[in-house]
């Protein structure tokens, strides 16, 4: 029986399971990663080992854990058969432990390549859904998507069984990856986000257009077995059509064979021409592996061997400043090129001037450079000084405009205060107001914005509306523009002017204030001019608006020049509150209600509108605060949270009559 945790170990626990749930969402969800693959592995290392020696943390903890929830942007599934993840070994003691457990000695070995996980379902040879991982119970339905991939087959060929859910990974060649970034305005980190940024597209034209590529490697839901190890497996797989790392895969008998793979691969990394982030070492018997079964979260007969985070050290030539739409100033670094992992690294974060003091980095310094999975490389120390090198000196002016730079009382970020004229912060604020969850303004992207900004077209939002009428010729004989693309324009300039409240909060650009907080003011105020008027207590009145965020709301409205800008762009729109629809004696109004699993009538966004226009206040988590969960089919950990707080649950059918009896 485990020890009982005293409050350290809860408290380091919690903040564990916390940081990992946000970037487990960043990663599966929004195809946008915020830490390095090094600081993830280490955080779900200790947090594992923390729940393996107080058992009592691992009951709702990260060891049941796959993935992250699937995105309220797609329709869901469940899978017939949970799709798991695989546990994680970094060294040859690791991989030592787990192979002295199993009952067999003979393994395949195959790359472990960096992409999005699929399920595909085959019924009567017939290609029928297409799948991602999702939470491993559910997963986001991606069918059309994956229809567009040559590699995945429409119809099974050869022999095959009447149901076979062929699991794989869909991936994006180095070359294609480069080809892409080349082509395209909108510039991915790596091939992995490219990929997962292509498959996860509402639209499956945007994925067909762009060149992605899947290998198959294992199987879900199955209607009957003629094969006996995972060896042969891939012979069916490359009859029935998939593509599959056959040319890479080894045969093993023990750890010194594992570790030989390791070593040879890792030498030859840059000739693979994909991303992977390590091995994947299988029982090879499938027999033995249906015997020995799986935990919670990952089957006991694989294992991931990872590679470590891909380094380099290269000179340090200088130190550049990008301002960002708050006026942040965010330093980086300009290096020797260096090839890391197969992709050749010529810029690195600094993150900020205390990074810098810290690492103590000068110019001329020869750096280590660490290329750790789907973010911005980054420097991790100094290899050797240089030189005559001198401490960096943060400037004290903006580079871009010459205004002051201040660093607020307790803030690590140094900030450029002319945010009005600065050209790096109307940019920014520019295309945070046009983009999608804003005024959803298409066509006018990045490259556009600072085209127009460029020319001094565009200063301020409420220019946007004027922009067609006073530059349209000009613009007709601009590279890129035709007649086509400006009457597009314009039109998604006309449509824009009528907007939902929520999106002109949120797209205004106050402090704090995300999209969330913009609907929270557009429910509770009902108009721009109530919020506008709204005093600081009021504000925190607010459930979900704290101290902080009140401050700055009050003070955004309270500056003159904000205001001026904001009624320029009054002029020009038309403000609509969908959400005035709130029916006020509904039995949800108020309420904090928890979705969670496979609803067969609604989709996420539905149900999540339905609530919203019932008075009811959606979370994405289960607290003790939580009023309700309403549970669909394959609902997961939230489900049991809500069992073990004592919170009401209900079924499809009781928020069937909700609704109709509002």
């Amino acid at each position: 029986m485990g020890k009982t945790a005293d409050l350290f170990i809860r408290s380091e626990h919690a903040d564990l399971l916390q940081k990992l749930n946000a970037w487990d969402v960043a990663y599966h969800q929004n195809d946008e990663p915020v830490v390095d693959d090094a600081t993830y592995d280490e955080a779900k290392s200790r947090i594992l080992e923390i729940e393996a020696e107080y058992p009592e943390l691992a009951v709702n903890g990260y060891s049941t854990h796959v993935g992250a929830a699937v995105s309220e942007k797609f329709k869901s599934y469940p899978h017939v058969v949970p799709m798991l993840s695989i546990s994680d070994v970094f060294n040859e003691n690791e991989v030592a432990d787990w192979y002295n457990k199993l009952e067999s000695n003979d393994l395949f070995v195959e790359l472990k390549v960096d992409g999005l996980s699929f399920s595909a379902r085959y019924e009567n040879g017939k290609f029928i859904r297409g799948l991602t991982r999702g939470s491993g119970i559910a997963g986001e339905d991606i069918t059309a998507n994956l229809l567009t991939i040559p590699d995945i087959p429409k119809k099974l060929s050869g022999n095959f069984p009447e149901v076979i859910e062929v699991r794989g990974e869909v991936y994006m060649a180095r070359a294609d990856f480069i080809s892409l970034n080349e082509n395209s305005d909108k510039k991915f980190a790596n091939p992995r986000n490219a990929a997962a940024g292509s498959l996860r597209q509402l639209n499956p034209a945007i994925t067909a257009s762009r060149k992605l590529s899947a290998f198959g490697y294992t199987y879900g839901d199955l209607s009957e077995r003629t094969w006996n190890t995972q060896s042969e497996y891939f012979d069916k797989l490359e009859e029935w059509g998939f593509k599959t790392t056959r040319q890479w895969a080894k045969k093993a008998h023990s750890v010194q064979d594992v570790q030989d793979i390791y070593n040879d691969v890792m030498l030859h990394r840059d000739e693979i021409p994909f991303d992977i982030d390590g091995l994947v070492i299988k029982v090879d018997s499938v027999a033995i592996q249906e015997k020995m079964g799986s935990r919670a979260n990952s089957p006991r007969w694989e294992i991931a061997y990872k590679f470590p985070a891909a380094r380099g050290i290269t000179k340090l030539n200088g130190i550049t400043i990008q301002v960002g739409r708050t006026g942040v100033l965010t330093p980086v670094a300009e290096l020797e090129p260096i090839n890391i992992g197969g992709v050749v690294v010529s810029r690195a974060t600094l993150h900020n001037a205390d990074e810098i003091a810290r690492l103590n980095v000068r110019v001329g310094d020869k750096v280590i450079v660490q290329r750790a999975g789907d973010v911005i490389p980054q420097i991790v120390g100094v290899a050797e000084n240089g030189e005559n090198t001198f401490p960096y000196v943060f400037p004290n002016t903006c580079p871009v405009c010459g205004g002051a730079v201040v660093q607020e009382s307790g803030a690590v970020a140094r900030r450029c205060v002319n945010s009005l004229a600065c050209p790096a912060q109307i940019r920014g604020e520019l295309e945070h107001f046009a983009s999608r969850h804003a005024f959803d303004i298409d066509g006018l992207g990045e490259r556009q914005i600072e085209l127009f900004v460029g020319r001094g077209w565009v200063n301020q939002p409420a220019d946007i509306f004027t922009l067609i009428e006073k530059h349209g010729n000009e613009m007709r004989s601009l590279d890129g523009f035709g007649d086509k693309s400006v009457s597009n324009l314009n039109n998604a300039i006309e449509n824009a002017k009528n907007v939902d409240l929520y999106r002109v909060l949120y797209a205004i650009g106050i402090p704090e204030v995300g999209e969330v907080t913009a609907k929270i003011l557009a429910r509770e105020f009902k108009s721009l001019e109530n919020v506008r008027n709204a005093s600081e207590e009021r504000l925190k009145e607010i459930d979900g608006i704290g101290e902080i965020m009140a401050h700055e709301i009050v003070s955004f409205f309270a500056d003159y020049h904000s205001m001026l800008a904001l009624d320029n762009l009054l002029k020009y729109i038309n403000i609509k509150n969908p959400v005035e629809k709130v029916v006020e004696n509904s039995v949800l109004n108020g309420k904090k209600v928890v979705l969670t699993g496979t609803l067969v009538k609604y989709t996420r966004d539905e149900a999540k509108e339905i609530l919203e226009n019932m008075g009811a206040k959606p979370q994405g988590s289960v607290s003790a605060k939580t009023d309700i969960v309403i549970a669909g089919a394959a609902a997961g950990s939230k489900l049991t949270d809500a069992q073990r707080l004592g919170i009401t649950i209900w079924s499809e059918e009781d928020f069937e009559n909700a609704i109709n009896n509002k």
